[in-house]
């Protein structure tokens, strides 16, 4: 069997940033992208969810999914090998590593786990239809576009109040949708939103359903203390109850933090020629701009490993100026 350079699992810009580095530098890496049947798991990762990306450096505005695809083309491009199914086991316990895909085995010198992670949701019926219609994840991509507007957050940790006081640097007023009368964040978040006029409480609610057509117009609140329903008109609603790392294939073979995070000192993790990057790992930014920027640290990375290891190769690989 062909042992190869490297092997990317996941895609996004973590990934397809790697897959095209690794592949002008001559490695002919293999990305094994995901499947789009799976949500969480969805080629191109979190942002073909997004409708409008205005921050991404050389793109003053772009539609997520074209980001996506355009990074996607650069890579194969270059050469990168895409296998668009997701891989279900792997083995770091020995060199060379091995990666499943179903019942079709594959054995790699290195390996970039860029797997991503993926938001916590509600639940609810019209939640992935109206993702990127008013339905938010992320604070930092999307509030500039509610300017002026009524908006809500749902969420009563740290995330919760730190995504609440952000909004209210452009919405109109921002209401906190908090499940309990208590909240969970830690005092000094909480005392900040508290203290911002824009934004109020909701307490003892919960959201029970979205709607809209072309995009969100309402939410129905139902109260646990009074047990009443009612309708809010809000042109924005923001999830803020977490996140959850894509890293189940590595449980117990990489060193992960309390919350699943890939732990890793730059892009290096646990075992010696296995680099994490993106989201997997990053618990803090999750940008599509570092996400990229990690993903461009682990080819690089990996590109140096093997030249110190050249008895790994049939062919030493040489390097290749980075433009």
């Amino acid at each position: 069997m062909k042992t190869r350079n490297t092997i990317i699992i996941g895609s996004g810009p973590a990934g397809y940033t790697a897959a095209i580095y690794a592949s002008r530098a001559s490695l002919k890496p293999l990305l094994i992208e995901g499947e789009p049947s799976n949500v969480n798991d969805q080629p191109g990762g979190q942002l073909m969810y997004t409708t409008t990306v205005e921050n991404f450096p050389g793109r003053p505005e772009v539609q997520g999914p074209e980001l996506m695809g355009d990074m996607r083309d650069q890579a194969q491009k270059f050469g990168t090998e895409i296998i668009t199914k997701r891989a279900t086991k792997a083995d770091l316990s020995r060199r060379p590593f091995k990666v499943w895909v179903g019942d079709d085995e594959y054995q790699t010198h290195t390996l970039i786990v860029a797997t991503g992670a993926h938001a916590l949701m509600l639940g609810l019926a019209d939640e992935q239809r109206l993702l990127g219609r008013g339905v938010s994840t992320c604070a930092t991509c999307d509030g500039f576009f509610f300017r002026g507007r009524d908006i809500a957050v749902v969420g009563g940790g740290d995330a919760a109040m730190e995504e609440a006081d952000f909004l209210t640097r452009f919405a109109g007023s921002v209401t906190v949708i908090v499940r309990r009368d208590v909240l969970r964040a830690s005092q000094i978040m909480q005392d900040r939103a508290r203290a911002n006029p824009k934004v109020k409480f909701l307490w003892n609610s919960e959201v029970k359903g979205l709607s809209g057509e072309e995009k969100l117009e309402h939410l129905t609140i139902h109260n646990h203390k009074t047990g009443e329903t009612s309708q809010l008109d809000m042109a924005g609603l923001f999830i803020a109850i977490g996140h959850k790392p894509n890293s189940e294939l590595f449980t117990g073979q990489l060193d992960l933090d309390e919350l699943g995070y890939v732990t890793t000192s730059g892009v290096t993790t646990s075992v010696e020629g296995v680099f994490a990057a993106g989201d997997v790992q990053d618990r803090h930014y999750r940008q599509a701009i570092t996400s990229a920027g990690t993903g461009c640290m682990a080819a690089l990375e990996v590109q140096e490993y093997l030249a110190n290891h050249l008895e790994l190769l049939q062919e030493a690989p040489k390097a290749a100026a980075q433009a």
